[in-house]
């Protein structure tokens, strides 16, 4: 397995050919150095020297005995790739026979391997005799389609090897022949490309008889299988390595056969049939064919709503086959009426039933074994039904039995059919209802469906008042078989406009199913009446002009209205605060609200410490008053009041009528106080891991002085864990006026604190810093300063500018520990391990040694010596 060296390959002998046929003889060359193509040669011996035949190098190479018939081409070398070559022996002879030896020159650095092959080739007498029955060459058949016919050959070899016969029958429709069916050499059927169905259905068989005869038969003939025939054999024989070698092959041309078609014509009497629904529809369909003797036809009808259709997507009506008998249909009958005609009723016809029908037509004739085989099939054009609908005559007729006069109260609609006529039992009724939008100008506005029956008088609700249809305040209905009603409670603005209804008639089809046949639309009836549009005013009044911060605020709402019956009000204070507020950079705040049944709710107010410092109050119908109780410098805006009037609405809800806006009353707080700054400071921006970080808020004021009793600070501390700030803030850890510090959860194990180490500078320390502890900090201060009446006022946030914090690891201290640990593992290891080496050879190991016993003699002088 691991030795390499040059081999060189011919077939295992000996190679038994047929005397007058072409030999190859490959020979192929591996495992060998030097360049990819190598050179061949060929000699050949009969039990004596050999001869030279050929070589692919060297054209000196041949014997004077082969020079003639290798220019001549009689021999050859054939390369078939860069290191194989075939020889080629045409009309191989008995004095061939002997043996070949198929040599390679060396182009290998070291001689390993063979360099030569030999193969012996047998030359035997050719033994096999083709012919066709009766000593005939060719003869002429023609036949009809669906005829059978038989055609024989002979075959027989008297060839002194033990060879085997392969048998193929063969038919030439253009220029090439092509294979029908075959009786291999190893006794096995093969049928033909085309022919595998009908080799399996028993129509083309390969039968042996008596005296070396093949037969081929063929039940029944098809277009296709006109041409001519001739019969192949092939002589095959085992050779050394047990597989199959071909050594000759014959032929012979048995007849030539000619297959007519059966002319069949598909025709239906009539081009283009309407009509009318509930009538019978009557085709013929004539089958006429030039075939005699006994046949039978199969007749089936197809339907098909588009002529494009192939019959696989048609629909089956009804089919008749050779034997007469129709299958069953209740509605459908297909009848014989001569011959050549096949009639097709229908009866009750639908509009469901236009469409095209086509007939198609096929002819079978008996076989010898008493079956009965199709031989041709044909299809008529497509013929175009139209069925007319009976569509029923009615009119429409929508009336308002209830219009109203003013909002809220109640409108009804009836749409009547009128003047029916042909109304049968097969016929149903429905209803859409339909609105549109009145405009004053002359655009046009598309309607809208209310709601809308289909076929089982189920109501089918559209997109507008969808809501107030469930709740009940609009009502479709059927009052009676020709009256449908819609009814609107209670009527509002927004339903003003056109209303007209739709009127569908329906038809019942032979499945039940019912399908729209005709819509009938009313005219329409307009909704409408004079309305005055809403006024709403609202006054803001301040009832105290001059205050200072820690004093209450208070103003009153004054509102009027016009053309709203028995209004009520909901009020809304709002107040627009300057953008430099945090806590709502939109600038408008929803404060407090009071609604129409004078429910209080806090809005956008979340100062927890003063819940109860809003009041909104009904002073009078018309008038509300709104107070705040100890104003911060912080509420410094502009306030209004917002009111929406409503008015009653139908089944006792009220509805939004129209809404108004005050003017503004604005709180400006003048004040000369102190102004604040912050600033963050560290004495070592880079640590350690596990290292003590120290970070300091520190509060700078200018201006006036306070003494630090009169002012308080919360104080908190955040982190952007990035270089660039693009994330969001992380709370640490806060302090507020009152001392209670608050700190998030952390996921790392160090730990943080917050304190107050004088009245203006606040630390912040990180215990055991870790690596998510780098990244930007800073701190956020809200100052709290208490006025001359001893009221404490916020001052806005103050945040400070960030400074960034990293961490570093001790690569020292973090090795250290691990390199001892190692050391005193690896020295631990070595002594063991030479503790137990001296062990295994001091008492495991030992062996006793038996040495022969010498004389202890003392040295001779080098001068005795």
């Amino acid at each position: 397995a691991f030795c390499r060296g040059r081999v060189v390959r011919v077939p295992q002998g000996p190679l038994i050919r047929v005397v007058g046929t072409e030999v190859v003889i490959p020979c192929s060359v591996s495992d060998y150095d030097g360049p990819s193509e190598q050179n061949f040669d060929w000699e050949f011996s009969q039990e004596t020297d050999f001869l030279r035949i050929v070589s692919t190098w060297d054209y000196t190479f041949t014997s004077k005995e082969y020079q003639n018939r290798v220019g001549q081409g009689d021999i050859k070398l054939r390369r078939s790739s860069n290191d194989a070559v075939e020889l080629v022996i045409r009309n191989i002879q008995p004095p061939d026979q002997g043996t070949y030896k198929c040599s390679t020159p060396s182009t290998d650095a070291t001689v390993q391997g063979n360099y030569d092959a030999e193969v012996q080739v047998k030359v035997i007498s050719d033994g096999l005799v083709v012919s066709g029955i009766k000593a005939r060459s060719s003869a002429s058949l023609k036949l009809s389609e669906g005829d059978s016919f038989k055609l024989r050959c002979s075959a027989i070899t008297t060839s002194p090897e033990h060879t085997h016969l392969h048998v193929t029958w063969q038919i030439k429709s253009g220029a090439t022949w092509r294979d029908i069916l075959s009786l291999t050499h190893e006794a096995k059927f093969q049928p033909g490309p085309g022919y595998e169905e009908r080799y399996r259905n028993g129509d083309v068989r390969l039968d042996t008889g008596a005296n070396d005869t093949y037969q081929l038969s063929v039940s029944q003939a098809l277009q296709m299988d006109g041409g001519a025939y001739r019969c192949l054999v092939s002589e095959w024989v085992r050779g050394a390595d047990s597989s199959w070698q071909k050594i000759q092959e014959k032929s012979v041309e048995i007849a030539s056969v000619a297959v007519q078609q059966t002319a069949l014509h598909v025709l239906i009497s009539t081009l283009n049939v309407s009509v009318t629904e509930r009538d019978s529809l009557d085709l013929t369909c004539n089958v006429t064919t030039d075939r005699n003797g006994i046949f039978q036809a199969e007749v089936t009808w197809y339907f098909t709503t588009s002529p494009d259709d192939t019959l696989s997507d048609a629909q089956v009506l009804l089919s008749m086959d050779h034997d007469s008998v129709v299958s069953d249909s209740t509605l459908l009958s297909l009848s014989r009426v001569d011959r050549s005609s096949y009639r097709l009723l229908v009866r009750d016809v639908d509009v469901e039933d236009s469409g095209y029908y086509i007939c198609q037509a096929a002819i079978w004739v008996p076989q010898h074994n008493g079956s009965w085989q199709k031989v041709v099939e044909r299809t008529s054009a497509p013929v175009s039904v139209l069925v007319t609908a009976l569509e029923p005559d009615y009119e429409v007729f929508l009336n308002a039995s209830k219009t109203p006069e003013f909002s809220d109260d109640p409108t009804e609609l009836e749409c009547r059919i009128t003047n029916a006529r042909d109304s049968e039992a097969n016929t149903r009724f429905t209803v859409s209802w339909y609105y549109r939008l009145r405009l004053r100008s002359d655009d046009v506005m598309p309607e809208e469906l209310l709601a809308s029956m289909d076929a089982d008088w189920t109501l089918l609700l559209g997109d507008r008042n969808r809501e107030r249809t469930q709740n009940g305040e609009i009502i479709f209905s059927k009052k009676a078989v020709n009256t449908f009603s819609l009814r609107i409670q209670w009527t509002s603005e927004s339903d003003r406009g056109d209303y007209f209804c739709v009127i569908s008639a329906w038809s019942k089809h032979r499945n039940n199913s019912w399908v729209k046949s005709k819509d009938v639309a009313s005219a329409p009836v307009s909704i409408f009446w004079a309305t005055q549009d809403y006024t709403l005013t609202v006054e803001a009044v301040r009832l105290k002009p001059f205050f200072v911060a820690g004093h209450t605020f208070e103003m009153t709402c004054k509102v009027s209205s016009k053309n709203i019956k028995t209004p009520r009000y909901s009020v809304l204070i709002t107040a627009e605060k300057p953008l430099t507020d945090q806590s709502n950079p939109n600038g408008t705040t929803r404060i407090i609200s009071l609604n129409q049944d004078s429910v209080v709710r806090l809005e956008d107010w979340t100062d927890q410490t003063r819940v109860d410092g809003v009041v909104l109050e009904k002073v009078q119908e018309n008038e509300f008053r709104y107070r705040m109780y100890q104003t911060q410098i912080s509420d410094a805006g502009l306030y209004r009041c917002v009111v929406t009037a409503w008015s009653p609405g139908g089944g006792g809800l009220w509805r939004e009528a129209v809404n108004g806006l005050s003017n503004p009353i604005q709180i400006d707080f003048q004040t000369s106080g102190p102004v604040f700054n912050v600033s963050v400071h560290s004495d070592n921006q880079m640590i350690y891991q596990g290292e003590l970080a120290d970070l300091l808020c520190i509060i700078t004021m200018e201006g006036m002085a306070l003494e630090p009793d009169d002012m308080s600070f919360d104080v908190s501390w955040f982190a952007v864990r990035s270089f660039a700030l693009d994330r969001e803030p992380v709370l640490l850890a806060s302090l507020d006026r009152r001392g209670i510090m608050t700190q998030s959860r952390r996921n790392g194990s160090s730990d943080l604190s917050l304190e107050r180490i004088s009245p203006l500078e606040f630390r912040l320390r990180v215990y055991g810093c870790e690596d998510h502890d780098f990244g930007n900090h800073y701190c956020v201060v809200t100052p709290w300063v208490r006025s001359a009446t001893g009221v404490w006022q916020r001052e806005p946030d103050i945040k400070a500018k960030p400074i960034f914090l990293s961490v570093k690891m001790d690569v020292l201290n973090a090795f250290k520990y691990p390199l001892l640990i190692g050391i005193g593992l690896a020295t631990v290891t070595g002594l063991l391990s030479c503790l137990i080496g001296y062990c295994s050879s001091r008492w495991c190991c030992k062996k006793e040694v038996q040495e022969t016993r010498r004389e202890r003699r003392r040295l001779m002088s080098m001068e005795m010596d």
